[in-house]
């Protein structure tokens, strides 16, 4: 089990992709690696539990990886496209969800469909997978319904999932090719150019255009620029410094192309997200009570 990482801590790859707020104490998330026979269709699993006072809000923004998602909680049961933009989920009251990252591979088995069609979408899992949904619903909510909290909870959940997934295995030839497309990317800083994919897998760019359209309802340009963002936002949190210097890093002609990209999907100048991560809980309170 891998709960939130402490302020300070160095962040996993999935952790540096919610850009949450550092006053936020609204919740913990318990992170889990997927069992092994499952790792080329299942990423992670993750349980956040939260506590909202009443009244409040707390919203949770994300620069989601390229994946689709299944996240089951008390009140729903939801299988998810990739949202392109900065994905929102605000939390309220109290609760939990049972969430599934899954690999690139994944969404395109279990939709049965191009995952162009489910791109900035989402729907009840039974939608997606029949009667399976349902029961995977009940096991999951049975588990979870006394102790949000144990690890013993969440086992028993992650195992009805298992028990669902395998019957999706074994990957094909293509999943196994747009993981390691995806995963050559994420894992590259200097790939910036659509044609270095391309090259790296002998595909001419317009059949790499096909394959990411098909099993992720994305653009190979749009891994790119998500990789940077994910790498921007590390960095900023840290105390980047030097903006031009961090474009540079990033593979960006100059420092306006940069701030352009990363005002566009998260709303916030680079220097504004620095700013933001700067501030403890305690200067960020303090500012809010003088406004």
């Amino acid at each position: 089990m891998k709960p939130d990482t402490p302020a300070g801590s160095p962040l996993d790859r999935v952790e540096r992709a919610h850009l949450r707020d550092p006053a936020d104490r609204s919740h913990v998330i318990y992170r889990y690696d997927a069992p092994t026979d499952l790792c080329s269709l299942v990423q992670r699993f993750w349980i956040p539990v939260w506590s909202v006072p009443p009244g409040h809000e707390a919203p949770q923004q994300v620069l989601q990886y390229p994946v689709a998602l299944v996240v089951i909680t008390a009140d729903y049961a939801r299988f998810y496209g990739v949202v392109p933009g900065l994905s929102t989920t605000t939390l309220t009251g109290e609760g939990w969800a049972v969430g599934v990252m899954f690999q690139p591979a994944a969404g395109a088995l279990l939709a049965g469909t191009t995952m162009a069609d489910w791109t900035d979408r989402f729907a009840d899992l039974t939608e997606v997978i029949g009667e399976t949904g349902a029961r995977l619903t009940w096991a999951v909510r049975r588990a979870m319904a006394t102790r949000p909290d144990a690890e013993a909870s969440h086992r028993s959940a992650m195992s009805a999932y298992a028990e669902v997934l395998r019957g999706y295995l074994p990957v094909n030839e293509q999943g196994i090719l747009v993981n390691a497309i995806v995963a050559f990317v994420e894992g590259r800083p200097d790939v910036t150019r659509v044609t270095q994919v391309a090259d790296k897998f002998g595909l001419t760019e317009r059949a790499l255009q096909r394959l990411t359209r098909r099993r992720l309802g994305l653009t190979p340009k749009w891994l790119i620029q998500r990789r940077r963002l994910h790498e921007a936002a590390e960095r900023l949190r840290a105390g980047g410094g030097d903006l031009a210097a961090v474009a540079a890093d990033l593979g960006y002609a100059d420092q306006p192309h940069f701030t352009h990209d990363f005002h566009a999907v998260t709303g916030m100048t680079p220097g504004g997200f620095a700013a933001r991560f700067a501030a403890s809980p305690c200067d960020r309170d303090r500012a809010t009570a003088r406004s």
